[in-house]
């Protein structure tokens, strides 16, 4: 006889309590009380963030949820937007650990505030009500900045830039890309170790066979992203971490590039979420 069958099922939400949240979905088939206890408050209260409530009262509209359970996915699946429309949270389904994206209007962008430079408008596909969209420049300069406690600690965390490209975009062949700790490392020792990131695939540059460095990635959301680079948030550190992707040696114009974000999450062996 299975032993867990004669538990309560309050001792079976405790020990699911203690798995993760891919565990715990797979334990709901074992038998009738895993699969109640599969749904119950007490695992999936453990399973969400710490500050989950505090996170979720800074959305711009309602978060409705009958179960915590029900809230967990639909905080996997569908990203809140907070603190007035220009950040978003989601969880990762598989740990539950945090997400972030700034929105184009959190980042820092050289020559963003002039018209001839860089337009402002609203995009049908993105979760924000404004994107950026580059219009002409030779410098091309974007940071996105985060501090490390609003993050899951004891995490390596990845940070990409969310883009499309426009019909008839040029000079955005070749970028670099870093991240760093603003309190430990200064902008030019960070440059000094950027790494190489192509915002267009080879078969969209003049049949371009090889390309070394980050390539775009198409998600889910019908954007594209690039990988920035990746850092470790140790638990009890508390700092600014700097997402910047930056060109400004090769000095030819650079248009088409819509910008939606920068966002943060978890790296896994399994790939981007």
């Amino acid at each position: 006889m299975n032993p867990f069958i004669t538990l309560p099922e309050e001792s079976l939400s405790e020990i699911l309590s203690r798995t993760s949240p891919l565990d715990a979905s797979r334990f709901a088939v074992i038998s009738r009380g895993f699969n109640a206890a599969s749904k119950s408050d007490i695992v999936w209260g453990r399973f969400l963030p710490s500050d989950y409530s505090q996170i979720v009262s800074r959305s711009v509209s309602p978060v409705v949820s009958a179960t915590k359970k029900e809230l967990y996915f639909s905080l996997c699946h569908s990203p809140i937007v907070l603190d007035g429309g220009n950040l978003s949270f989601f969880l990762d389904q598989r740990t539950g650990k945090k997400c972030f994206m700034l929105g184009a209007r959190e980042l820092e962008i050289s020559w963003g505030d002039n018209p001839q430079h860089w337009e402002w408008t609203p995009h049908a596909d993105s979760r924000f009500s404004e994107v950026a969209r580059l219009e002409n420049v030779c410098w091309l300069d974007i940071r996105g900045k985060t501090r490390t406690q609003m993050l899951s600690p004891s995490t390596t965390y990845g940070a990409y830039l969310v883009f499309k490209l426009a019909e008839g975009c040029y000079g955005l062949e070749l970028a670099n890309a870093v991240v760093r700790f603003v309190d430990s490392e200064a902008d030019n020792d960070a440059e000094e170790r950027a790494i190489t990131v192509h915002l267009q695939q080879a078969n969209a540059r003049n049949g371009a066979r090889w390309q070394t460095g980050q390539v775009p990635a198409r998600r889910s959301d019908g954007w594209m992203e690039i990988e920035l680079g990746d850092f470790y948030n140790d638990e009890g550190y508390d700092g600014d971490v700097e997402a910047r992707l930056i060109e400004i040696k090769r000095r030819h114009g650079k248009s088409g590039l819509i910008v939606e974000g920068i966002e943060f999450r978890p790296k896994t062996q399994f790939g981007s979420t």
